[in-house]
């Protein structure tokens, strides 16, 4: 079905075979360390065009790839999955840039889709790659990687941020996405982009991510792509240092202000670096610290008193500097959870009270246990299955493992688990699988399936018909202090959300509170 042809380009010598003068096909230029992969309907000729490339004349060999059902549309789709693959790969470093690149539709593409399997297979056995698609799906660096491919909500967005950096038409950038919509995409797609970008030559350029342990993550996959620097990915600390021409801000809502925070003291000293108070707060750092502020932000992604609630983020903008030009734009495309748009409803409607009718879906699983040894058991089954499976919580039981690390702080129905023993990474440790992973372990991460424990800090009012929370059983002491009942409410579903947001192929619930197990049992289905 694939032919593979081998050249010499650093001398120029080819085979003689007629489809490599004018058929559609690919071709992997590499020197053993990096690779550029291309399309072209006469592969001959580009190789020619490339020779005379400073920049590709550092590439020795170079890699055909032949079929007699290829077209153009699918080399061109080609391309990009393999661009996408073979960066995730990690045997090579990619030196393409990522413009262009767009999730594309075309005749008999679903067909098309299950031959790239075929593909990739053969370039295992050609050793031009390493990891199988499965593996590389489960990574990091392939769901975050700058190469994805764009849906068209995420495209569009991009095409118009970039258009007015390049006018200077806006100095403050908003972009809002639900859970799994791609802010995190688009950002390090944008920051690709820029980095690469002749227009932009020169710039300082940074990636906030407030969050340690998605920061660390974000530095190990600046570190794998071509052109990109672990020094670009900054913490909100790190801002304070030095004036930006661009910074992007990732998860924009996980920026503190001065309240509930474990590093006040370092903390008022930024402030204070700055020309600030302690009123002011981590995107006033942003804010003061860049001519240009992209903010990818979610008002239901703040979980505690600490975050920049919707009201606080739309002040800053407004008031933060005179003459400033704002940009909103808005994600509108659930790309994680294979529920789609439908289940994100389903959620709104649960937490607010208004469900209808039993969730349905054919491309989502979502169950409700009563036996939690069966949870147990499930998720096990489903990470030996698949993998990237854990169970996760609110924060509903004290972290007693935190002191002691023979302890166990979670007990249902004769099962002792812990809580994570790290925040950082903690999703890839092997010991995850063992554990249970709250909010601030999981928060930016995907899961194939989440198991989530719902505690007695949620519950049901059945007279009301309404969610309550109790904060006697919530044990976030950082999430609780200061906050009014009604700011916990929101808090606490927004942990929920969240945790029931991170499992692309399903999520798995069991539920602690008699009542709202009864409630959700109506609209979820049972095991």
């Amino acid at each position: 079905m694939f032919e593979i042809i081998d050249g010499d380009f650093k001398n120029s010598k080819y085979s003689d075979e007629e489809y490599l003068n004018n058929w559609p096909m690919l071709y992997i230029l590499e020197n053993g360390k990096e690779a550029y992969i291309g399309e072209s309907n006469h592969v001959k000729t580009r190789m020619f065009q490339h020779a005379a490339s400073d920049e590709k004349r550092i590439f020795e060999k170079v890699h055909f790839i032949y079929s007699k059902m290829f077209n153009q549309s699918v080399t061109f789709d080609y391309e990009s999955k393999l661009i996408q693959y073979i960066v995730a790969d990690e045997l090579f470093q990619v030196t393409n840039k990522n413009s262009g690149i767009a999730d594309k539709k075309y005749y008999q593409k679903k067909e098309y889709d299950e031959k790239f399997e075929i593909l990739w297979r053969k370039l295992q056995k050609e050793k031009l790659v390493k990891h199988s698609l499965e593996e590389i799906e489960n990574s990091d660096l392939f769901k975050y990687s700058p190469y994805k491919e764009l849906n068209d909500s995420q495209r569009k967005a991009v095409e118009d941020i970039l258009k007015k950096m390049k006018d200077g038409a806006v100095n403050r950038i908003v972009v809002n996405g639900m859970p799994g919509s791609g802010k995190t995409i688009v950002a390090v797609y944008l920051m690709k982009y820029l980095t690469d970008s002749e227009e932009f030559n020169g710039k300082q350029i940074g990636f906030v991510v407030p969050q340690t342990s998605l920061r660390k993550t974000m530095k190990v996959i600046f570190k794998s792509i071509y052109g990109l620097s672990p020094s670009q990915v900054l913490s909100p600390s790190d801002v304070t240092r030095k004036h930006y021409d661009i910074l992007l801000a990732d998860e924009a809502h996980r920026l503190h202000q001065y309240k509930n925070i474990s590093y006040m003291g370092s903390f008022k000293k930024n402030c204070e670096k700055l020309g600030l108070t302690t009123e002011a707060d981590e995107l006033d750092w942003v804010l003061h610290q860049t001519d240009c502020a992209v903010l990818f932000y979610d008002c239901m992604q703040v979980v505690g008193p600490s975050g920049i609630d919707f009201d606080r983020f739309n002040k800053k903008l407004e008031y933060s500097l005179t003459n400033r030009m704002i940009a909103y734009f808005t994600l509108t495309t659930q790309m994680r959870v294979q529920g789609g748009n439908d289940y994100i409803d389903f959620l709104n409607n649960i937490f607010s009270g208004n469900c209808t009718k039993k969730y349905k879906s054919d491309n989502y699983d979502l169950r409700l246990y009563t036996d939690f040894p069966a949870f147990e058991r499930d998720m096990y089954e489903k990470e030996s299955e698949v993998g990237l499976t854990r169970m996760l919580a609110g924060y509903a039981w004290p972290w007693i493992s935190k002191k002691d690390q023979t302890a166990r702080d979670i007990e249902i129905q004769n099962v002792k688990r812990m809580w994570n023993h790290c925040t950082e990474g903690w999703v890839h440790t092997k010991e995850a699988i063992d554990e249970i992973g709250c909010i601030h372990s999981i928060q930016g991460y995907d899961l194939n399936y989440a198991f989530v424990i719902f505690g007695k800090d949620i519950g049901w009012d059945k007279v009301a018909g309404e969610i309550i929370v109790r904060p006697e059983n919530y044990y976030d002491q950082n999430g609780k202090r200061t906050a009014e009942y009604g700011d916990l409410l929101e808090y606490i579903k927004n942990i929920y959300y969240v945790l029931m947001t991170r499992g692309i192929k399903g999520t798995y619930l069991y539920i602690c509170d008699d009542d709202l197990r009864e409630y959700l049992s109506d609209y979820i289905e049972g095991v």
